[in-house]
Parts: structure tokens; sequence; C-alpha cells
């Protein structure tokens, strides 16, 4: 009975030290799904309701609400066009970043050595008997510790932020 209730308890213990942390996205009901319900503006009445604008099925209307601009300005920015020519303000930041270069097609090489990187790094790690976050697998290396940064930063005389205390 003590072997029994040991291996329904060990396994039980052992799932509650998972830490999968906001990667493991999956939802294992079947109810609704609480992150894709967007909030509508208020409906406004128009001015003249002789004067309406033509319906456009399938596209958005005046009540949707488009987060990434709502976002842009609320950090005093604004979207636009990506293709479209460079802002006045944004100039000098620009010339300034490009000072060096620019690499044509940077964001598909990035893309894709990133790829590579996860392949090699998933190479053995398929079968595993609990869950892992294999995001902070594969990026181990590759991460820095704030804490040693900022100290570094500090010994070498930068002015730095606070920082939240170290875990």
């Amino acid at each position: 009975m003590r072997l029994i209730a040991a291996l329904i308890l060990i396994p039980l213990m052992l799932a509650g030290c998972a830490n999968t942390g906001l990667r493991d996205l999956r939802s294992n009901s079947a109810g609704p799904d609480e992150f894709g319900i967007q909030p509508a503006k208020p409906l406004e009445q128009p001015e003249s309701f002789n004067e309406l604008p033509v319906p456009t099925p399938g596209q958005s209307n005046l009540a949707d609400r488009d987060a990434l601009q709502e976002g842009a300005a609320a950090f005093g920015g604004r979207i636009a066009d990506p293709n479209g020519p460079i802002p006045a303000s944004d100039g000098a930041l620009v010339q300034h970043a490009s000072r060096l270069g620019v690499a044509p097609g940077i964001r598909q090489q990035l893309a894709e050595t990133d790829a590579d990187f996860r392949k090699r790094k998933a190479r053995f790690t398929q079968f595993r008997i609990v869950p892992v976050d294999r995001y902070n697998q594969a990026y181990r290396r590759e991460a820095l510790d704030p804490q040693a940064e900022l100290a570094r930063w500090r010994r070498a005389g930068a002015r730095g932020p606070s920082a939240p205390p170290a875990n």
C-alpha cells in the first residue's frame, strides 16, 4: 500500500515543480480564449444619418480598436507605413544608426541564423519525461546576468539606473 501511494505521490510532487512560465500558452480547456476578445470603442452617433460611410464587409469599422496604434501613442510615438519615408524627426537617429553601413536583408539573415541555432540546440532534446522550457535551454548561454552587467558598468564609471534586487 505504501508503495502504491509513493508511486502516485512522487510524480505529483515532481509535476508541481514545473516552471513553464509565460512561454507555454497552450490552453487545456474547451472554453473561450480570453486573450482573443478585443474590446471595442464606444459607439458614436453620426452627425447625419444621410451621410454614413460606405460599409466595408470583412474590413475594420469605426468602433474597432487598434492595439498597435494605441500602444505607440501611449509611449509618445506613432505607427506609420514601414516602407514609407523616414520622418524628418527621425532623420538624425537613422543617419547615426546607419553610419557604418546597412546590410540588406539583415532580418532574413538573422531569422535563418536563429533557426539554425535552435535546430542545433534541439538535436537531442526532443524526448523528455516532463515538459521543459526549451527557450531557456537554448538561449541560456546567450542571456545576460543583469546584476553582473550593472556591477561591470558601475565599476567602469558609467551611471546607471537603479535595479531590482537579485533573486
